[in-house]
């Protein structure tokens, strides 16, 4: 992939999926966590301390190399990508909760993504000046998360028709921004591809799965209904791993970093979907406009 490529084209691309996702966004998607405290507390617990934890224990239980181990920790800190609320929609979760996850979640992530990458480069590699993410960097992925996002927010507030003109388009550029960079990682490391499948495959797999399962049966377990766990599970288990890849390849500028997001965008939508499928059967919504007082 071209240096000018990676340093230009991938943030600015990045920067319009971010400002896709605040064209959704008002200022009252973060007040509603006054409604439902506990589903939005509970699920960001989940996100930024269950699994940051499996994560780094998937990554010496199944003794990853340092580079992919680092990848799979920058995935975890990583918030719930935009199209958690598509699933929500087609699993029957609540998408007013998700779309104020996401937003809470993105504007932490410009905090605490730093955080934990760092740890896992101190933890993993023993040197924090080979891929760090020191002061400016870490003001980089704070602009990368932050900015788009107002900027969107912005255009939702003052110029709403057009807001409403831009989502669908936007909605697919992401989706072929994905699919792009995705494949491009690929065909750069096309010599190492089939090991790093070998290598992170499981750990991607295992870690989309229990992200799935603890984002529904933990809010589950503590008495949240099943409309607003579908929500939870679709937030925690749908990582934006765009943003992974994005930072991974630009901020950190190593395509074996950005392998495990990779990866984990194989088995995401499709984990996704049959486990979705699998809680409409055993776990109907009795009623959906229901939701549990916190």
């Amino acid at each position: 992939m071209d240096s000018g490529l990676i340093t230009i084209f991938l943030p600015l691309a990045l920067a319009i999926v971010m400002i896709g996702l605040g064209l959704e966004l008002t200022p009252k998607d973060f007040a509603r966590v006054r409604q439902h405290p506990k589903a939005v507390f509970l699920a960001l617990f989940c996100q930024l301390i269950v699994l940051v934890g499996i994560a780094f224990i998937l990554c010496n239980l199944l003794a990853l190399p340092p580079l992919l181990a680092v990848g799979l920790m920058l995935l975890a800190a990583s918030p719930g990508g935009p199209t958690a609320n598509l699933f929500s929609y087609l699993y029957k979760g609540d998408i007013a909760l998700n779309v104020t996850l996401t937003a809470i979640n993105s504007i932490l992530a410009a905090f605490t993504l730093p955080i934990i990458v760092n740890f896992a480069i101190l933890y993993f590699l023993n040197d924090a000046q080979h891929v760090g993410l020191q002061f400016s960097k870490v003001i980089q992925v704070f602009l990368i998360i932050i900015i788009p996002v107002a900027i969107g927010m912005l255009i939702r507030h003052y110029a709403a028709p057009i807001a409403e003109k831009l989502n669908r388009p936007v909605r697919i550029f992401a989706v072929v921004f994905l699919i792009l960079i995705i494949a491009g990682a690929i065909i750069k490391e096309r010599h190492n591809i089939l090991d790093y499948i070998a290598q992170v495959g499981l750990a991607t797999a295992l870690f989309c799965a229990l992200s799935l399962a603890i984002g529904y049966f933990i809010p589950r377990a503590v008495g949240i209904n099943s409309f607003q766990a579908r929500a939870c599970a679709f937030e925690i288990g749908i990582h934006n791993s765009t943003l992974a890849m994005t930072i991974a390849l630009t901020v950190m500028a190593s395509t074996a970093i950005a392998m495990p997001a990779a990866v984990y965008s194989i088995f995401m939508y499709i984990f996704a979907a049959i486990f979705g499928t699998l809680i409409n059967k055993f776990d109907p919504v009795i009623d959906k406009r229901t939701t549990q007082a916190d």
